[in-house]
């Protein structure tokens, strides 16, 4: 229950009669306790604070409000409303349409998104000052006083000059300097052609000096212009690969399919017989690795001791004039010196041997005259051998040319065949399942064109080992 009000000519009555509470303990709210009485906590701490708080805290947050007020007024209407006249804050409403008066045309009136995104607050938005500010741009305002100083005084900058003197040349004159490419009155011509207008001003020059200044490429080599392989781009697939082929065609298809798995079959089988470990009975025996082991340490005994034949013997089929002992110069011991005798049957000797070798060959000219048909034979047939050689090789060639070449490491394989099985073929257009990929394709068609080294995919190597970490609490959970 509230007090009753006192009368305006009476004092005031104290601060204990001014508040009246229900219990023999209430307390003033206005009122301060004391430290002791109320447990309020000390003043330096951090829970005291609130609650030792003063009139300067209630101020505070007076004047916070009193700003945030005035920062929306700002925003919204663009200034205090005491500020703004009546006009700006109300209106007319005399209750009366004007007939007769146009409508606004649909254009003049903005649109519902243009106003969405018009901004809202009448604020502006902060200057950014990086986006106004010049990397050295207190020298290059200098220096663009510098150049005012020197233009008043008639000095233009070098690129200035240039450029006047450029455009207040003649288009003949431009045109004689330029050369004739640059010329807009000439006629269309082929570029590719041997008489391009752009290479007279080239003509009767030193090669080698338009080369290294640039003014003409290096020509391209043989080597280069000849194409890296003759098959086509894109080949055309066998008949049987088509959409509803012929069952000719289908079945010739299903062959070369068929005999290409074959081949890798027997390559796998091949390599599963050669790493294959032997069993049981292919294994080798104690007695097979003793005779092994035992290879060409034992010479085998002859058929009859002493029945070697004596090497002064003669053989079989040898005449007594073959095994006639040649007879030989007698020997001069190395210290002793030869006669004029001996000298004498040495010089001989070397002149009848020399003597005899001409004749033979004289001998063996002679014989080749009556050889002459037989020589020409030989000759002929030599020519038909080599001619069939050079086919040979030169087919070998052109058959290695549409072939892919080794251009890395590692060796080209031909694309499996897109085919279908006969209880897979589509019945029409619309049930027809693509086959392959396009992109694998032409992947595959510039390494058989030896336009691109053949490749794989990247196999993911890990860069650490993975540790494994078992948890504490999945430790607990398991044990």
């Amino acid at each position: 229950m509230a007090a009753a009000a006192a009368p305006l000519g009476a004092a005031s009555p104290p601060a204990e009669a001014a508040f009246l509470g229900f219990g023999p303990n209430s307390r003033d709210p206005g009122r301060l306790p004391s430290r002791r009485a109320g447990g309020l906590g000390a003043r330096n701490r951090k829970k005291g604070w609130k609650r030792w708080r003063g009139p300067e805290a209630k101020l505070g947050r007076d004047l916070g409000d009193w700003l945030e007020e005035k920062a929306a007024e700002l925003r919204q209407l663009g200034g205090p409303v005491s500020e703004k006249p009546n006009e700006t804050l109300f209106f007319v409403d005399t209750g009366v349409q004007e007939k007769g008066r146009k409508q606004k045309c649909g254009k003049e009136k903005p649109l519902r998104i243009d106003l969405i995104l018009q901004p809202d607050s009448k604020v502006p938005p902060p200057k950014d000052i990086l986006a106004h500010q010049v990397p050295n741009g207190k020298k290059l305002k200098r220096k663009q006083r510098l150049w005012e100083k020197l233009t008043e005084k008639g000095v233009v900058p070098r690129k200035e000059r240039l450029l006047q003197e450029r455009l207040q040349k003649p288009p003949a004159v431009k045109a004689a300097e330029a050369g004739s490419g640059i010329d807009p009155s000439r006629t269309f011509y082929d570029m590719w052609s041997d008489s391009n207008p752009l290479d007279k001003a080239l003509a009767g020059k030193d090669t080698w000096f338009l080369e290294q200044t640039k003014k003409q490429p290096v020509k391209r080599p043989e080597r280069l212009q000849k194409p890296r392989s003759q098959l086509p781009a894109v080949e055309v697939i066998p008949p049987g690969g088509s959409y509803n082929p012929s069952f000719e065609a289908h079945q010739a298809l299903l062959l070369q399919a068929h005999e290409v798995e074959l081949k890798k079959q027997k390559a796998a089988e091949r390599l599963e017989r050669q790493l294959k470990f032997p069993t049981v009975d292919e294994a080798p025996t104690e007695e097979m690795v003793f005779q092994e082991q035992c290879e060409g340490l034992l010479e085998e005994e002859s058929d009859g001791e002493g029945g070697q034949e004596s090497p002064s013997e003669p053989q079989e089929g040898e005449s007594q004039a073959d095994t006639a002992p040649i007879p030989h110069l007698p020997r001069v011991a190395a210290g002793e010196k030869k006669t004029e005798r001996q000298r004498k049957k040495e010089k001989e000797a070397k002149r009848k041997k020399a003597r005899e070798a001409l004749e033979k060959a004289a001998r063996l000219r002679r014989q080749e005259v009556f050889q002459l048909r037989a020589i020409r034979l030989q000759v002929k047939r030599r020519e038909a051998e080599l001619l069939r050689r050079k086919r040979e090789r030169e087919a070998k060639r052109k058959a290695e040319e549409n072939k892919p070449k080794r251009l890395g490491k590692l060796k080209y394989e031909d694309p499996d065949l897109d085919v279908q099985l006969s209880t897979e073929l589509a019945e029409s257009l619309r049930t027809l399942k693509p086959e392959g990929s396009i992109l694998k394709d032409r992947f595959k068609s510039l390494q058989k064109r030896n336009l691109l080294e053949p490749r794989e995919r990247a196999k993911f190597k890990r860069k650490y080992r993975v540790k494994y970490v078992e948890k504490r609490a999945f430790r607990e959970i398991t044990l």
